[in-house]
């Protein structure tokens, strides 16, 4: 899941960033509206995770113009304005969770996992394809009803292909949800990622295929049913 952070505090932006990562999130940071709204404009996001009081603006005012312009993606607001009536302001202006620093970055993870599980959000609570089960709020594997070890990368990939089975996903829209903007992403990382999934799964006696369609991407496939 890839999220968008706004928020002008380095030390706090980065202490988010990393708790977040280990959660299995690739986070993008931004510092002002300005730089949000270009980001917004490039890239596609789970969820936006928004401090108010910016450099050069309010928060309150990207949410509301994210709102006409009917752009329904989950805002968590990230503030030290912790009153009854900023609250009520920050919900009303159409975010849809607020949550007052300081906080814990479990905390945090948990709220944006429930706001992915909403309906019509990115998250789903289980996800099944042949005898792989993927319970996507845990980060969960599991083949055959045995759960196995998997990297948070791993598991990040594991959750787009089963989202998007039977299809070819892009090898860009797979990079583009697995990694940050600034990670520092070696050319062929994907396809080390996909490899070191085929061969855990695989060890695992899963009864799925993750097939690679060169010049494209990849796609997971069910297993076919034999007539009997």
């Amino acid at each position: 899941m890839r999220l968008l952070l706004i928020e002008d505090n380095a030390r706090l932006a980065s202490l988010v960033r990393e708790g977040l990562d280990q959660q299995g999130f690739a986070v993008d940071w931004c510092e002002t509206v300005d730089a949000a709204e270009h980001a917004l404009q490039i890239n596609d996001y789970d969820l936006m995770l928004l401090d108010l009081g910016l450099p050069d603006g309010d928060g309150l005012d990207l949410v509301r113009s994210l709102r006409r312009r009917h752009d329904m993606m989950p805002i968590l607001i990230l503030t030290s304005r912790g009153g009854l009536d900023d609250r009520v302001a920050g919900l009303d202006a159409g975010a849809d969770d607020y949550l007052v620093k300081p906080f814990q970055i479990r905390e945090l993870a948990a709220r944006c996992r429930a706001l992915l599980r909403r309906p019509g959000a990115s998250l789903g609570t289980r996800l099944t394809v042949g005898n792989v089960v993927l319970e996507s709020a845990e980060r969960v594997v599991a083949v055959a009803d045995i759960r196995i070890d998997a990297t948070p990368r791993e598991v990040d990939l594991l959750e787009c292909l089963l989202r998007r089975a039977g299809h070819v996903i892009g090898k860009p829209a797979l990079e583009n949800a697995l990694y940050s903007m600034d990670a520092e992403v070696t050319p062929n990382a994907l396809e080390a990622t996909v490899s070191r999934l085929r061969k855990r799964l695989g060890a695992a006696g899963a009864n799925v295929q993750i097939r690679t369609v060169h010049g494209v991407g990849y796609a997971l496939f069910a297993p076919v049913a034999v007539d009997g």
